[in-house]
């Protein structure tokens, strides 16, 4: 997988698809030779090429080469490259002036492990990585580049560690986890932006000279910005043209920029956000940015993202177990907000009974004094008014019906109506000299600070000891404002973003690992801090708050670009929808959320006869296709951000099984008929497709598509299973495995 030859100084990273080539000149210089489509190992230096360039600063004088116009590998600052730096350190005198030359390597097999941050984790037979250490000695500091190819996937985890080996501290001002240039090939840069309730939408626009990038200042990941972009060429669409995905496994503020210079090069930054960051160092210290994926693919949007899922799926952390059966859930939280009591739990846990609902989540208003978003937050403590017998009652009560029992957390926050904020009114992030913002009447709680960490740990700890609590479901529900800390010294307040994150990744790693028989489910406002550093610890997320099917469409579609469909969670709820105000079909609901970890966010109690059937006609069809939720290999087929029809599609492994789900959202009169083009099946083998009760090879299947017409109504969906002919016979219960 990585190779370096001694007589040309080039270094190949191969994966099955890609190649990844660094160059070292002679003046130590790393050059970024190549990365795409698979290529054999042969002299690339010929590739080291420029002209020169009058205003451009010469390189020690030798020849025509420039900082400031040759592709790097990781570029510094105030040496002649006036593009934007990899890495900025601030030295004892002040000055920032850098220069990096190539040192030593080291081919790894396997992976070094990343402490306290999530990242990709693979043993000596499944990956390799290539150690690149570079110095400026006049600065006194090192910076190695750490390279991990994971082949079978086509990912490359980059992240690097800066060492202080002057004598004196020395001031890390910004730190990228990968650089790299390539030449122009006419790119477009595709990103998901969105809010609250309309996360990660696609967006694609053209590069333009100067800087384009997508960052966080607020904290978490965001819902406005998705710690995630690629370079799409221009023809490209889901099954054809040339991707770069880049995605930063991180949950709090970050920055992936693209710079297009003067020779129509173009730079790719992707690391911590240099808004909100700095970090000292003292004498032989070390700092180890949190981690990127790099992916290269020739399949255009389609073949990236199924890079994305495979790896996922397979490599990051705990997420990994995916054979693990996820539980259907059931949430209170649209049922009866805050407006909870033991008995009314007790009735909605009886209407529950023998529907197929794996999961009882018990959500906000349980604890403290909670009966509005003003108080309790922090108090983790059962409410006795509301539930005089603690929550022994009504876990037994979940039980007898046949469910297991969850509940809703925000462990970083607190309320300033709160017994903990009048015993520790230092806790939250707040500036000494400023009145605190509020958000959603609550603060934040310090969790760069240890004994925050420790009283939470222990909190939540004591909870779950105490009660048989099965699921989690953690939120964080405000972005951070007043950004420091009054026991952080003045020039290290731009330390503290960071160590936020920290904390609360050493937090949900203690609480994981303490008990892993509690599944826990990632949640910030819905889809706010949906990241793979989060996925590292939780194998799922909330993926909005919107619950409204249609407008899930375009969610879904868009999350589905980076993280597989088993990290997402979709509900049917409630209609008229409570965020949207629309009304789709109980039908329809269903069909757009069996494409997640399936549940409901409705009072179940308030269901007609035949919508109680139709939920165990869902719960029960889930479990049948929910292997090929977790493993299978997902296709967007068609749009909901270009046209009024949305398509996608899942194919098992070994491609013998398929499920496609279609919607259509507005109707017209005299429609066409739809011929729906499939993506990812056996070419030569025949498929039986239900209902139509049609077989067709998947060539035809694929070229011609699945043919049907569009049925009267608006937000109708349509659901089409296919089985390769000669599979039926070992067909279980569980049909769709």
């Amino acid at each position: 997988m990585i190779h370096f030859n001694r007589e040309y100084k080039n270094f190949y990273l191969e994966t099955e698809h890609t190649s990844y080539v660094i160059g070292i000149l002679p003046n130590g210089r790393l050059m970024h030779i190549y990365y795409g489509a698979k290529i054999p190992q042969e002299d690339m230096n010929c590739y080291l090429l420029d002209r020169e360039r009058i205003i451009s600063p010469k390189i020690n004088g030798e020849g025509y080469f420039s900082d400031d116009v040759i592709l790097q590998e990781y570029p510094t600052a105030g040496r002649g490259d006036f593009r934007k730096p990899a890495v900025v350190v601030e030295t004892a005198s002040g000055r920032w002036n850098s220069e990096l030359e190539y040192c030593s390597y080291e081919i790894l097999k396997g992976k070094p492990e990343m402490e306290g941050l999530p990242q990709l984790c693979g043993t000596t037979e499944e990956c390799e990585t290539l150690k690149l250490v570079l110095c400026d000695k006049a600065a006194g500091y090192e910076a190695i580049l750490y390279y991990s190819v994971f082949a079978d996937v086509d990912v490359i985890a980059r992240h690097t560690e800066i060492k202080n080996v002057s004598q004196k501290a020395i001031r890390i001002q910004s730190v990228a986890s990968a650089c790299f240039d390539m030449p122009q090939r006419d790119f477009q840069m595709l990103t998901l932006e969105g809010g609250w309730a309309k996360e990660r939408s696609v967006e694609r626009y053209p590069l333009h000279h100067g800087i384009s990038s997508v960052e966080s200042r607020r904290g978490s990941s965001s819902h406005m910005l998705n710690p995630f972009a690629a370079l799409v060429s221009a023809g490209a669409n889901e099954e054809l043209g040339e991707v770069y995905g880049f995605s930063f496994v991180y949950s709090g503020d970050f920055r992936i920029c693209t710079e297009l210079g003067q020779g129509n090069d173009v730079r790719v930054i992707v690391g911590l956000n240099p808004e909100t960051f700095s970090w000292k160092l003292e004498p032989q210290e070390r700092f180890v940015s949190p981690e990127a994926l790099l992916v290269y693919s020739a399949q255009g949007l389609g073949g990236m993202s199924r890079c994305y899922h495979d790896a996922c799926r397979k490599y990051l952390g705990r997420y990994n177990a995916t054979c693990k059966k996820r539980p259907i859930v059931v949430n209170c939280w649209e049922a009866m907000y805050f407006d909870l009591s033991e008995q009314k739990l007790i009735d909605f846990m009886k209407d529950c009974k023998g529907l197929g609902i794996d999961t009882f989540v018990m959500d906000d208003g349980w604890f403290g004094n909670r009966n509005d978003e003003t108080t309790s937050l922090g108090d983790w403590q059962v409410n006795l008014d509301k539930f005089p017998n603690g929550l022994e009652t009504v876990i037994a009560a979940c039980h007898e019906n046949g469910m297991q029992f969850g509940i809703w957390l925000e462990p970083e926050m607190i309320s300033p109506e709160s017994r903990l904020y009048k015993t520790h009114p230092d806790w939250c992030i707040h500036d000494e000299n400023r009145d605190a913002i509020k958000s959603r009447h609550q603060l934040v709680l310090d969790m760069a600070r240890t004994d925050v960490v420790e009283y939470i740990y222990n909190t939540v700890a004591a909870l779950l000891t105490q009660y048989d609590i099965s699921y989690v479901k953690w939120d964080m529900n405000r972005n951070i404002t007043d950004n420091g800390a009054e026991w952080l010294t003045p020039e290290c307040q731009k330390e503290h973003s960071h160590r936020y994150i920290l904390g609360v990744y050493r937090l949900m790693e203690r609480l994981t690992k303490d008990f892993p028989n509690v599944f826990f489910e990632g949640c910030s406002g819905g889809g706010g801090r949906f990241d793979f550093g989060i996925l590292y610890y939780m194998p799922q997320i909330w993926t909005s708050d919107c619950s409204d099917a249609i407008e899930r469409l375009k969610i879904q579609y868009g999350t589905s670009m980076v993280y597989p469909p088993a990290a997402m969670v979709g509900h049917v709820s409630v209609c008229p929808n409570h965020q949207t105000g629309r009304n789709v079909p109980f039908q329809t609901r269903g069909d757009v959320a069996q494409m997640c970890n399936f549940g409901y966010e409705l009072h179940i109690g308030l269901l007609s006869e035949e919508e109680r059937a139709m939920v165990l006609e869902q719960t029960t069809y889930h479990k049948q296709i929910e292997p090929l939720i977790l493993q299978g290999d997902f296709y967007r087929l068609l749009n909901p951000f270009e046209g009024n029809m949305c398509a996608w599609q899942l194919v098992s492994k070994d491609k013998r099984k398929s499920v496609v789900t279609f919607v259509n959202k507005l109707a017209g009169p005299n429609d066409n008929p739809v011929y729906l083009r499939l993506q990812g099946l056996s070419s030569k083998e025949q498929y039986c497709v239900e209902p139509l009760g049609v077989v067709l090879s998947g060539d035809t299947l694929m070229h011609a598509g699945i043919p049907f017409l569009l049925q009267q109504g608006d937000f109708v969906s349509r659901v089409f299973h296919l089985v390769q002919v000669g599979c039926e016979e070992e067909e279980s219960d569980e049909r769709y495995m």
